[in-house]
């Protein structure tokens, strides 16, 4: 009891209503996850030149990781449910730390593609149970902006995680970004470590919870926008350093300008999110989100130089996180009590969709090159949005009939 005691009361508000500093640490923690999951787009180019493999087999390193983070993230949630969050996200850091350090030392892709796969264990638990946890770390009034808040830092990961290890991949090889970001995730495992409290232990879901969850059909159309838009997106995203470099001849310091010029709307769009979701409505949200995200693939054969590849990637910008922190506040929002699960399928759909659409492009470029790229990721990205309308009209006919 004096635990549970001490962790509300290090996480109490101010009576300003600003959110709690133990936030800040998790803020964090998903800045060094995001930078390491961007880690191979970023150096992508590096790692097929000094590996000596194709783009497209480089590119699987994407598809592999996708893949484990879509399957871990569900079976994790069920086996560390029991488990106090600060012990967990220290070690799942500390653990992100030390594979990103065996991956610099891999001596080829046979050897790379397994530790890479064993790295991204760690996405797959940090961040949909730091986003599980804080509804016992702030008041119901702020979970939404609190949730949002906390998926900044992906979008923080994008405007200086991307250009960081596009810069360091061009100038120095990619097992320096990933030495950087081993780095990164050490500061992060002490900083949780230290600040957050004991105690924090979100309710485990039954095996009869995990059922309400898949049975939903409100929550489980809403976790198919998300595997929708991601495989939408990561059908171009992640060749974006081989696009950049064949179509617009980029040295890796332009490549690290239009990385950061893509974060910097990034977390534009996700501070926006944050602060007009609760007026918008997640639902709303999530369809302007992913609306820009359409736009800028529609756009985005007209890039042809420098200039205007900055330009068409506004919208898209805009839209990319932001899109994330809005499908977990309306995830928190139509269940709280099944969120837990329901943030960590929503996790899983996002590296599915990597996975699907890192793939995907893989294959288009080994058969068509890189121009069918923003076509394919444009039309799954029209079928999330329809999804997404759906997945409104579900919740509001669920609503109207009321609990059983």
């Amino acid at each position: 009891m004096a635990r549970e005691a001490a962790a509300g009361a290090a996480a109490s508000p101010g009576a300003d209503g600003r959110l709690p500093p133990v936030l800040r640490p998790l803020t964090f923690g998903n800045f060094v996850i995001g930078a390491g999951v961007m880690a191979v787009p970023g150096t992508l180019p590096s790692i097929s030149d000094t590996l000596q493999v194709s783009t497209a087999t480089a590119g699987q390193l994407i598809a592999a990781g996708g893949l484990v983070m879509c399957i871990s993230a569900p079976l994790c949630a069920a086996a560390v449910a029991g488990w106090d969050r600060r012990r967990l996200l220290a070690l799942t850091m500390a653990w992100y730390a030390l594979l990103h350090l065996a991956c610099a030392a891999a001596p080829s892709f046979a050897t790379l593609l397994p530790l890479r796969a064993l790295a991204v264990l760690s996405p797959a638990v940090f961040t949909p149970q730091a986003a599980a946890c804080i509804g016992l770390l702030v008041p119901p009034a702020q979970r939404g902006r609190a949730i949002a808040s906390v998926f900044l830092g992906w979008s923080v990961a994008s405007v200086l995680g991307m250009p960081m290890n596009a810069w360091l991949g061009g100038m120095f090889g990619w097992r320096a970004a990933f030495v950087a970001v081993a780095v990164l995730a050490a500061v992060a495992a002490l900083w949780v470590w230290r600040t957050l409290p004991d105690g924090v232990r979100p309710p485990a879901l039954s095996r009869g919870a995990w059922g309400q969850v898949l049975r939903s059909r409100p929550l489980m159309l809403v976790i198919t926008v998300t595997a929708l838009y991601s495989a939408g997106q990561f059908v171009l995203f992640g060749y974006f350093a081989p696009w950049f470099r064949e179509r617009l001849d980029a040295t890796p310091g332009q490549m690290s300008l239009l990385f950061m010029w893509f974060g910097a709307f990034g977390l534009l769009g996700n501070l926006l999110m944050a602060r007009y979701i609760d007026r918008l409505g997640a639902d709303r949200a999530v369809l302007l989100g992913t609306g820009g995200m359409a736009l800028g693939l529609a756009l985005w054969p007209l890039g042809t130089s420098f200039a205007l590849a900055a330009l068409v990637m506004v919208p898209w910008a805009l839209g990319c996180f932001s899109s994330n922190s809005a499908q977990q506040a309306r995830l928190a929002a139509l269940a709280p009590g099944l969120a837990s699960g329901s943030i960590a399928l929503n996790t899983s759909a996002i590296y599915l969709g990597q996975a699907v659409g890192a793939a995907a492009g893989g294959w288009l470029i080994t058969h068509g090159g890189f121009g069918p790229l923003p076509w394919t990721g444009l039309g799954m990205m029209l079928v999330a949005l329809a999804a997404s309308v759906a997945a409104g009209r579900a919740a509001r006919a669920a609503r109207a009939v009321g609990p059983h």
